[in-house]
């Protein structure tokens, strides 16, 4: 049985602070339902809350790190699912969102570096977090689309980041598309008209390859990229990357594991790592998604 690093936290970075995200007063007298509440910038996040019956547990000890929307991010939302506003969520709705917004501990900007880190929202297959993509690089991403405009403000049970948009809990897809890494195997999946297979409930495991492995894959077959392969020769490559289930590493043992594509199997070895097929190592594990998890490879296995 493999218990490889599950996924790369929020850790310590010596990077430069960035002149975007500015640091907010604070006050640590008021919780952090409190401070959101004295804030005008927040009365949508705050109705989200009180609707979604999250009030107590925001208010709790914790300590905790909410990357807070605001009103124009929920305006936003709201345009993009055709609804007028919270009035138009159920509270079954809101729950899940409003937890992926939220990490245990209290998390410094100046903590933040890039990787995934688990949010409270624990609706992924076997009750496991839904992760945060957060990218550092340059201020603060998440999901490569929503930005910390204003880090730090502190409350008495943890610190809120504000952000311009509302991040929703991802599918595999999603979280791929949200990776500059995977940009390669997000072009091929569309290429092959798989995309509404791979957002479908499953839960899938996928083996995920980087842009480098595909780059290897390119040099191999002698072809200059993705436009040079056709959908009938991607797919059956893509769904060999694709097994069923919710596959988590610490359950993964040396074997032959069916994939989607039916006519062949994946050679699995566990030893100080993972192997597959005895050329591809699984390099990180345990990206989860809403329905299903990701392992990274580095290298592209052919049936």
């Amino acid at each position: 049985i493999l218990k490889m690093a599950a996924v790369v936290v929020l850790a310590s970075s010596n990077k430069d602070e960035d002149d975007d995200m500015t640091p907010m007063p604070t006050n640590q007298e008021k919780d952090i339902v409190e401070t959101a509440q004295a804030d005008n910038q927040f009365s949508i996040l705050v109705s989200a809350v009180v609707k979604a019956g999250l009030v107590d547990a925001l208010k709790a000890d914790g300590p905790l790190t909410v990357f807070a929307p605001t009103n124009s991010a929920f305006e936003m939302l709201f345009d993009d699912l055709g609804v007028n506003g919270i009035d138009d969520l159920t509270a079954d709705q809101l729950t899940p969102i409003l937890l992926y917004h939220v990490v245990s501990g209290k998390v410094m900007a100046a903590d933040v570096s890039t990787g995934y880190v688990p949010s409270l929202n624990t609706t992924a297959p076997g009750n496991n977090s839904v992760l945060i993509f957060t990218d550092a690089s340059n201020g603060v991403m998440l999901n490569g689309s929503s930005k910390v405009v204003a880090a730090d403000v502190m409350a008495s049970n943890g610190v809120i980041h504000v952000i311009d948009k509302v991040i929703l809990p991802p599918d595999v897809v999603d979280i791929a598309i949200q990776n500059s890494n995977f940009s390669t195997l997000v072009a091929a999946v569309s290429k092959a008209g798989l995309v509404e297979a791979l957002q479908a409930d499953g839960p899938f495991t996928v083996f995920a390859p980087t842009n480098a492995a595909f780059d290897a894959l390119f040099a191999d077959l002698g072809v200059n990229g993705i436009d040079d392969l056709t959908a009938d020769q991607l797919t059956p490559i893509l769904l060999y990357h694709v097994v069923s289930g919710n596959v988590r590493a610490a359950d993964v043992a040396s074997g032959t594991v069916p994939t989607l594509n039916p006519d062949a199997s994946i050679e699995i070895t566990v030893n100080m790592g993972v192997m597959l097929n005895g050329v591809a190592n699984v390099v990180a594990t345990d990206v989860q998604g809403t329905n299903g998890v990701i392992h990274v490879i580095d290298k592209v296995i052919l049936p």
